[in-house]
């Protein structure tokens, strides 16, 4: 079926703007749809983009409680394996705990470390506190410079019964060159003990901690 362009722009031509109810059906039509469709995009951007923005906002809150709610939920369902799980670790933490000698068992250890190297034939020219203890939350750590002299076979069993030492020792910044003595080497390193705090000077080392996060005046 053919259109008739000419009629239909003709139709257009002649209408009275102050009386439509005498145009051609066609371009009521159109004025029809022309109002109908301002009606509905002014009223998507005076009303409704705003409700939907509202719904999508709900959907979205709506997801993250939901996620929420099954995070929440299995957390519940695990509830005695975390007890578990915490009790075990209560326990290796007060095993490794045992492995730090207090106050009173300082001195012992210090004789210890002095003791593997002297057993291995090692020369000790120097064993000396380096800069004094350092504080930790619940434990102390206490460097101390060392200076050996020897072959490199009885310096490494020393590093390896320090190791095995029942209290925890470690070797750091270790260097080995030859020594003044020929045909021996001498080994700098710092080695490092730790020993737990007391619970007086744990109550002093938060309060020290506490008074320094506080603002100052």
């Amino acid at each position: 079926m053919a259109i008739n362009l000419n009629k239909f722009a003709e139709d257009f031509k002649f209408l009275d703007p102050k009386d439509p109810g005498t145009w051609p059906a066609i371009p009521k039509l159109v004025a029809l749809i022309a109002i109908l469709s301002g009606i509905l995009v002014g009223a998507y951007f005076l009303d409704w983009s705003a409700q939907i923005e509202e719904i999508e906002n709900g959907v979205k809150q709506e997801t993250k409680l939901k996620e929420d709610y099954l995070d929440k939920k299995k957390q519940s369902i695990n509830l005695d394996l975390h007890k578990q799980q915490l009790r075990e670790i209560d326990q290796s933490f007060g095993a490794l705990l045992k492995q730090l000698p207090n106050r009173a068992q300082m001195d012992a250890l210090l004789v210890d470390i002095n003791q593997a190297g002297l057993g291995r034939g090692l020369q000790f020219e120097l064993f000396k506190p380096a800069g004094g203890e350092s504080a930790k939350e619940f434990y102390a750590e206490l460097p101390i410079q060392v200076r050996v002299v020897g072959n490199y076979h009885d310096m490494g069993a020393f590093a390896s019964d320090l190791g095995q030492l029942s209290r925890i020792v470690t070797l750091n910044d270790v260097s080995i060159a030859a020594s003044k003595e020929g045909g021996q080497l001498q080994m700098d390193a710092t080695a490092r003990t730790f020993r737990y705090l007391d619970d007086e000077e744990v109550a002093a080392q938060r309060k020290s901690a506490k008074a320094a996060k506080a603002p100052k005046k």
